[in-house]
């Protein structure tokens, strides 16, 4: 997930106005953001609905106070509210369209945690946790994508963390049989990190003024 002491430096400083440290958070958090909407919605409208949550994060971004686990709680909150309310105006969960994209397996040696929460966020393998039921599909994109800890993306989810930690587990157990039978995606979990767990948080205080409004363009 990078260096989360630059993240939370990144955030505070954006709430103060700088648009430059706004669009590192952007950069840093909206590719896997990204990836957990589109276990939601499916390829086709995640775009657009990550873009109705970031320009709900830049509007009430002064009134977020935390760290960088926290800003990603945070952040993962406000785009499944959003994309909960696409899904309700369809009626349903869509099924995702993962690309063509074929993942290359990597030597062990050169894996990082990086690349393996790349591979699971893209390709064939987006299209195997679309296959999850939706509570371990949002457990593990939540847990290993977004690297929340149990009791942040419980937060997230309104769960306890005891059942996030269950459907985190169900889930990748069920997605290493799905990766075990499509010989293409083999090996996609090798280097995934362990899923995190609650550590101390330096909590930074909010609540500086917006020098203007952001937009997508600005990202």
């Amino acid at each position: 997930m990078g260096d989360d002491a630059e993240l939370t430096a990144a955030v505070l400083a954006a709430q103060n106005g700088d648009e430059t440290a706004f669009r590192t958070v952007y950069r840093t958090v909206h590719p896997r953001l990204l990836g957990y909407v589109r276990t939601l919605v499916g390829d086709l409208d995640a775009e657009d609905v990550s873009s109705e949550a970031w320009l709900q994060i830049a509007r009430d971004l002064e009134r977020f106070s935390g760290d960088a686990d926290r800003f990603r709680g945070w952040a993962a909150r406000i785009a499944r509210n959003r994309a909960l309310d696409h899904i309700r105006m369809r009626g349903r969960r869509p099924a995702t369209v993962a690309d063509e994209t074929e993942l290359t397996g990597r030597p062990a040696e050169s894996d990082t945690a990086g690349e393996a929460m790349e591979a699971l966020a893209t390709g064939r393998t987006l299209g195997l946790i679309a296959r999850l039921p939706q509570d371990q599909a949002e457990a593990v994109v939540l847990r290993v994508v977004m690297g929340l800890d149990a009791k942040t993306a419980a937060e997230t989810l309104g769960k306890r963390p005891g059942a996030v930690r269950t459907a985190a587990h169900r889930g990748l157990k069920k997605l290493a049989e799905l990766l075990g039978e499509d010989p293409e995606t083999a090996g996609a979990l090798d280097a995934l990190p362990s899923q995190r767990e609650p550590r101390p948080r330096a909590v930074t205080s909010a609540g500086v003024t917006h020098t203007r409004a952001r937009t997508q363009k600005d990202m």
